[in-house]
């Protein structure tokens, strides 16, 4: 059997254990909107640690960490991702048990935006967080389609149409109790396989000296700790992706999920210390490695398994963490999408029953979750795709979680700092063959200066307005009582009191 189709056959194979699996044990639960969405105070460490582990090592891992090292900074840059991704996760530790505080009955950063901000904050917030989600979402289908071109020739929006729609069956079936239950699963397929493929990848090379060594002589700033654009590009992921990650709703579902703050605590941090920055080092190593036969780029491990002819078994493995991956933040963001949807169907749609809008929320789910199949069919560049999504995330983060915080900042200071800041970011964003945009502006092109302009002007101009207003005799003090009083479990209110607590799919 040829290689391609062993990687065919592979995809296809796991695909299909962890849909059944997850739909088995979901056939088995009972479910409601509340549940659909958020699993209020369910998860103990152990369950929350794996599943914020599995959902947040999609397969961008095996692309993103070894085009870094490859193409954009080598070991700084790589040390950089990891550092990024690890302080993405810990910044819920703090956030996430100040909005369990202030807003008990929450599911989303939208109802959080909408009653502390106002509607056109929320509509921008729910835009930032559907956007950052939906290019994840393509981000994801492209790595996984580009892993089966690059290895078995396979059409790139076939592999994609195949791998949500396995997704799809299960996640819009047992929403979120069904991602958090693959996601457990996941964890002990993801953990052990990259520390095996990372060290297979070394065995066959000959060892950590035949790894590292053709690499530093062929390109000494490769391993260079203080390599400028190495370390310029490791900035530019703290504030990417620590922006990014606040909108993925994933990560919120999973902060309502656990049991306890100490829970969560224990969970957000075991993960991101134990288990992201290493699996991320790891895999920006395997791109590192790569350079020593002229490779780099976002496909960088798989062309480097091509190079050294690995057998048909090891290639079996590799799409078996790939599929894991790419599955296990699948379903978290397509979940975190859907969740999304009912919140807002529950507000337009007040006399609607659970099912009619758990079926509303389906369907939408399903319209945006299609595209992102035609985008991985174009095979772009996965690490620019991200940072697309980013930049917007940077400039609006301050001015939205500030108001966690501070009293004093009203939704129209929240909603124009927000708005600046993308703007001025976007100004320095790079094309994508990473040339500048606007041609003669000092910086263009810089991503450093795309994102730290997008943070630090809608920070200026957040503080500066309250500054300014407070000097003006404004006496505007948001009262945090009203995100306890105003927000509400599913159920709670007349409407769906009777009904929520009947089994519904």
């Amino acid at each position: 059997m040829s290689i391609g189709a062993v990687a065919i056959l592979v995809t296809l194979a796991t695909a299909a254990v962890f849909t059944l699996m997850a739909v088995l044990h979901i056939s088995r639960q009972h479910m409601d909107l509340e549940e659909f969405t958020t699993s209020r105070n369910h998860f103990g460490t152990r369950s929350a640690l794996a599943t914020i582990v599995a959902s947040s090592m999609g397969a961008w891992i095996l692309f993103s960490p070894p085009e870094a090292g490859s193409a954009f900074g080598g070991l700084s840059a790589v040390l950089g991702y990891g550092i990024a991704s690890t302080l993405a996760v810990v910044t819920f530790v703090v956030l996430g048990p100040r909005l369990r505080r202030l807003m008990p009955a929450g599911h989303s950063l939208t109802e959080y935006a909408r009653h502390r901000y106002g509607l056109p904050m929320q509509g921008l917030t729910e835009a930032v967080m559907f956007l950052y989600m939906f290019v994840y979402l393509a981000a994801e289908l492209t790595a996984i389609a580009k892993a089966l071109q690059l290895l078995a020739n396979v059409p790139l929006g076939l592999t994609a149409l195949v791998v949500i729609t396995a997704v799809f069956i299960y996640t819009l079936y047992g929403g979120l109790r069904a991602s958090i239950y693959t996601d457990r699963l996941q964890f002990f397929v993801i953990v052990p396989l990259l520390m095996f493929a990372f060290g297979a990848a070394i065995f066959s090379l000959g060892g950590w000296d035949a790894a590292t060594d053709p690499v530093v002589a062929m390109a000494p700033t490769v391993a260079d700790l203080g390599d400028r654009s190495g370390v310029r590009f490791g900035w530019t992921l703290i504030i990417a992706i620590g922006a990014a990650e606040i909108f993925n709703q994933g990560n919120w579902q999973r902060v309502y999920a656990c049991k306890s703050d100490r829970v969560l605590r224990n969970a957000f941090l075991g993960a991101a210390f134990l288990f992201i920055l290493p699996m991320v080092i790891l895999a920006g190593l395997l791109g590192i490695f790569a350079v020593q036969f002229g490779i780099s780029g976002d496909t960088a491990y798989f062309q480097l398994l091509q190079q050294l002819a690995v057998p048909a078994w090891f290639l079996a493995i590799v799409m078996v963490l790939a599929v894991a991956l790419v599955m296990s933040s699948m379903d978290t963001l397509l979940n975190g999408m859907g969740s999304l949807f009912t919140l807002d169907l529950v507000e337009l749609l007040p006399r609607a029953t659970p099912s009619t809008i758990l079926k509303l929320s389906r369907i939408l789910t399903v319209l945006i979750g299609l595209p992102a199949v035609w985008i991985a069919s174009q095979g772009y560049s996965v690490l620019y795709i991200f940072l697309i999504a980013d930049l917007v995330c940077a400039g609006v983060v301050f001015p939205l979680l500030f108001g966690l915080y501070s009293r004093r900042v009203s939704g129209i200071n929240a909603l124009v700092s927000s708005v600046i800041g993308i703007a001025t970011g976007v100004l320095f964003f790079p094309k994508p063959d990473f040339s500048p945009l606007v041609t003669g502006l000092p910086g263009a092109g810089d991503l450093l200066v795309s994102f730290g302009s997008a943070l630090a002007s809608s920070v200026a101009i957040c503080l500066a307005w309250i500054a300014i207003a407070r000097a003006l005799g404004s006496r505007y003090h948001f009262d945090f009582k009203h995100l306890r009083e105003d927000v509400q479990i599913y159920g709670a209110a007349s409407n769906l009191r009777p009904k929520a607590s009947a089994p519904i799919r």
